[in-house]
């Protein structure tokens, strides 16, 4: 009734949009009812019957779709794409893939927390050929996850026939693959789904493992409205429309004697006055005043850190030790904390920063993943979720493509569109310098300084690579953090004991100086440091960035007040680079003091060559002393 409903004010232009989930509202309802209203569910975006089972007051559904404040999203995402931890739900993000590892990380907080809780996700039959599909179902095998993968299999991917997606008879059988039990069940059949479900919830409960269900349906909509059936053969349509869930099952408690004419009117009757009351309590919502402070804020979630002091007792270690004993030291701390990654746990991880971290805090704290880096950031999220925090290690920052999309479309946007907080560090080992060729050197800051929601912090010192690591995982926010692999063993400092936090978002001026102001961070400030040695009649500012994203403007235009020069120096190519937006934002804020354009240094616009003559013609380094020379004498 309320998608009949919504259909007419999809045609009178009150909902932007619908997707449709008549003829197979028995799975929905039936999963739903399966699972204990603590147990999280993730559902897609025609599983109205979730909603409704978990009882959502119905105007807080509608002033969803209507893009108003008591909804989920106070307008910002609409339909389904919304989650809410009063009512333990986890709405889809466009790109469908990445909810199926959600729910692995979710399920692993049940794990690790021992509470014999079921985690249960949905997905349609188009979304099985899609890469997080495999990566998850094999983290879930591979773990043990108490997840059940329910797979809405209605027929159509948008207007591709299924047989034109996969070639396998049945999409259950894929699990076989995997190792994961997997069942096909008639989705139309609001009893056989609920009794199944119940079964392997139970068994799942008591003995943690995957199960993998195809449930047989149709959908008798469109895709969404506007994309209408024309594609679906009538007789098709015939056959399934006696298989109508509701009407079979409506036919069914009639036979038994269950439901009556008259109990069915009454309970339409009350339907329909609950829907129209609700209906007219979201139209008398008033419509959203955008308020820009309010936008600006909800991009993050703020937070007071505590600041903890360093300790003035100090132990000379390389940057690499500094990394690891900020591990060290957040483990220790946050019982809740888990770090994954690929060959972290015994091996120790490439650059041995988890040496030792599996006999201190154990195997289901230090967690050995497959190869799959779409998969693991998504069950980091997911742990999240489950209210506890996530580290994970990129091997290279370059594999960070393969994890791309969940960084950028499910940590980045999820405290601006349904309040949730992400407390997901990425480690990132970066950088060139040492050899290594164009897939394991890469510095690619850039790609995330411009993706609003996300942290990006890169140190250049030991003393910082710890403090600013620990404020990281303290953070509720995601963060990408970089870690140069060329001064992992060839910068040493002498760092505080013990543990101690360091200000987000503050750049550290390093050296103070009246000619001109030197920006970089990571590899770069050790470049400026060094290459100044050469001139002995500059005074300069040298400015560690430290954080880029928060970024201290103020102490860059302090400098730039006072020198009236400035070069800012990356390691990353040129264009597009945290160079360009730096001698934007000096341009626009500092012009009427400066003495000379704005110069940037950078490496070349080329791949990342391996051969060291190669590598040293592409990194900025040996252009530094002749840029600074060219700015002074301007």
């Amino acid at each position: 009734m309320i998608e009949e409903k919504m259909l007419i004010l999809l045609r009178q232009g009150k909902i932007s949009k619908w997707f449709s989930g008549i003829g197979q509202e028995a799975i929905a309802v039936g999963v739903t009812s399966a699972l204990k209203k603590e147990e999280y569910i993730l559902p897609m975006h025609r599983n109205l019957g979730v909603f409704t089972t978990r009882n959502i007051p119905l105007y807080r559904l509608f002033t969803q779709w209507q893009g108003k404040a008591s909804g989920f999203t106070k307008g910002r995402d609409r339909s389904f794409h919304f989650g809410t931890q009063e009512f333990n739900l986890v709405g889809m993000i466009s790109h469908l893939g990445p909810q199926l590892g959600v729910a692995d990380g979710i399920a692993l907080g049940n794990l690790l927390k021992q509470n014999n809780q079921v985690c249960a996700v949905f997905t349609g039959e188009g979304g099985t050929s899609e890469g997080d599909f495999h990566e998850a179902l094999n983290v879930a095998a591979v773990w043990n996850l108490p997840v059940i993968f329910c797979i809405e299999n209605n027929g159509y991917g948008l207007s591709t026939p299924t047989s034109e997606q996969y070639k396998c008879t049945h999409l259950a059988e894929r699990g076989i693959g995997y190792g994961i039990e997997s069942h096909v069940i008639d989705g139309n059949n609001v009893l056989e789904v609920f009794e199944k479900v119940s079964k392997f919830a139970e068994e799942i409960r008591q003995n943690p493992k995957p199960v993998l269900l195809e449930f047989k349906t149709f959908r008798v909509r469109g895709h969404e409205e506007a994309s209408g059936t024309k594609y679906v053969p009538q007789d098709l349509m015939d056959r399934w429309a006696a298989k109508d869930p509701i009407e079979n099952y409506q036919n069914y408690l009639k036979e038994e004697g269950i439901l009556s004419e008259e109990l069915e009117v009454s309970m339409k009757e009350a339907i329909l006055a609950e829907i129209n009351e609700n209906l007219q309590m979201a139209y008398d919502e008033e419509t959203i005043v955008p308020d820009l402070q309010t936008e600006l804020n909800d991009v993050y979630k703020t937070s007071d850190p505590e600041i903890i002091p360093a300790s003035e007792n100090k132990t000379n270690m390389r940057f690499v030790d500094a990394v690891s004993d900020g591990l060290k030291q957040s483990m220790k701390k946050h019982d809740n904390l888990v770090i994954m990654g690929q060959d972290i746990a015994e091996y120790g991880g490439v650059f041995k920063i988890t040496e030792g971290f599996v006999e201190a805090f154990g195997k289901d704290r230090v967690r050995n993943t497959p190869i799959c880096e779409s998969a693991i950031v998504s069950a980091a999220y997911g742990l999240s979720v489950n209210g506890m925090k996530a580290v994970m290690e990129m091997q290279f920052a370059d594999f960070v493509s393969s994890g791309f999309n969940p960084i950028v479309n499910l940590l980045a946007k999820s405290h601006y569109r349904w309040n949730q907080q992400v407390d997901v560090v990425v480690r990132m080992p970066c950088g060139a310098g040492v050899g290594a060729g164009p897939f394991h050197s890469q510095t690619n800051e850039a790609w995330f300084t411009k993706t609003p929601g996300l942290k990006v912090i890169y140190p250049a010192f030991p003393q910082d690579a710890k403090g600013l690591l620990i404020s990281a995982i303290n953070d509720p926010n995601p963060v990408l953090f970089f870690e140069h692999k060329a001064l992992y063993r060839s910068v040493y400092q002498d760092v505080s004991d013990g543990y101690f936090t360091a200000e987000l978002g503050k750049a550290n001026l390093l050296q103070s100086g009246t000619d001109i102001t030197l920006i970089g961070y990571g590899a770069s400030v050790h470049w400026i440091l060094d290459v100044l040695k050469e001139f002995d009649s500059i005074s300069a500012d040298v400015i560690d960035l430290r954080c880029l994203q928060p970024l201290d403007t103020e102490t860059i235009y302090q400098s730039v007040r006072k020198t009236n020069k400035v070069l800012i120096v990356q390691e990353d190519s040129l264009f597009g680079g945290i160079a360009s937006d730096l001698s934007a934002l000096v341009s626009e804020n500092c012009f009427e003091y400066l003495d000379a354009p704005v110069q940037r240094v950078a490496s070349l616009e080329t791949p990342i060559p391996f051969q060291s003559e190669l590598e040293g013609q592409y990194l900025p380094k040996n252009r530094l002393k002749e840029s600074i020379e060219k700015l002074m004498n301007y």
